[in-house]
């Protein structure tokens, strides 16, 4: 039997439903508080024109543009990608979830937000659509320093992407935390303590008995410059990394400190190549997953290991 080396989310959601199951990046029509004044303005640094979301559209051009890619696929996740998918009241919020989920062959709903856009009454209709079908919340926290956080304008502190996974965790909804590789003034060292903060759990979730991972799925982002945003003006010409052998290197030893009970969402970054600026190799994905790939069979190594040695 093949090792499965990494409890990837698409192996995940093939067990779980019987067959592959393809995620619908969908735009919503919102927009984010860290760019309408309410937080901030100009967004994050490293955010693109279109809140990071260009690869996103409607349900039906989703569906027509990867089937080619998987012909056999018929189970659909509804993916609200493009920027804070929560910021909006809950009825505006309800009205666009069920109309997503009420698409034939749809078995889940997927929604990338802010840890700051997360109301009470918004918690409860997540809580009411995580008992009709199969749900998990983004949050994009980048980084757990805080001086980093303010250099990105991310224009929240850490402890509301702990309560915000607190409330979350406490009403039974996954979390998918987005952690960003290659920040300026980041060092390795600080990666490592992210991925390890927001794997094991904190002091507030073990006093609510929970003693498993606290979030279901972790995204690593490779920091890619693009054009047009903040971070290219701020700092042209920057490189998070030296080479795809190095950044290889770094997930691998990531990842073999994060709980396999844990599904990955993402390796690499995925920024459409007309989009780039750097690193001018980041388009090459296959090679990246490949490498990843590669280099945990090289090392005899699978997600989690260095927390059973």
């Amino acid at each position: 039997m093949q090792i499965q080396r990494i409890n990837s989310i698409g192996a995940y959601l093939r067990d779980k439903f019987g067959g592959r199951v393809i995620k619908l990046a969908l735009d919503g029509g919102f927009t984010c508080p860290n760019r309408d004044g309410t937080k901030g303005t100009g967004g994050c640094i490293f955010c693109s024109e279109g809140g990071s979301g260009e690869l996103a559209s409607d349900i039906p051009s989703q569906i027509k543009l990867l089937s080619n890619k998987w012909p056999d696929a018929d189970k659909y996740i509804a993916y609200f990608q493009s920027y804070t998918n929560t910021y909006a009241p809950a009825d505006v919020l309800r009205e666009k979830f069920e109309q997503a989920l009420s698409h034939p062959g749809m078995v889940g709903l997927a929604v990338a937000t802010r840890p700051d856009c997360l109301p009470d009454e918004v918690l409860d209709l997540l809580s009411e659509m995580n008992k009709k079908t199969f749900l998990w919340v983004e949050l994009g926290l980048q980084t757990i320093f805080d001086d980093t956080a303010r250099l990105i304008n991310r224009c929240y502190p850490l402890s509301v992407y702990d309560n915000a996974v607190l409330k979350l965790r406490s009403r039974g909804i996954r979390v998918v935390t987005h952690l960003i590789l290659g920040l300026p003034g980041e060092t390795r060292e600080d990666m490592e303590r992210s991925v390890r903060y927001v794997t094991k759990p904190g002091s507030a979730l073990a006093s609510l008995g929970f003693t498993d991972p606290p979030i279901f799925g972790l995204k690593l982002h490779l920091m890619n410059v693009v054009k047009n945003s903040r971070m290219a003006k701020m700092y042209p010409g920057y490189e998070p990394f030296g080479s795809i052998e190095e950044y290889v290197d770094l997930v691998c030893d990531l990842l073999e400190e994060i709980p396999y009970d844990i599904t990955i969402h993402r390796l690499t970054g995925d920024v459409p190549r007309s989009l780039l600026l750097t690193p001018e190799w980041s388009y090459k994905k296959r090679t990246i997953l490949n490498g990843i790939a590669r280099e945990m069979s090289r090392r005899g190594s699978v997600q989690g290991c260095a927390l059973i040695r």
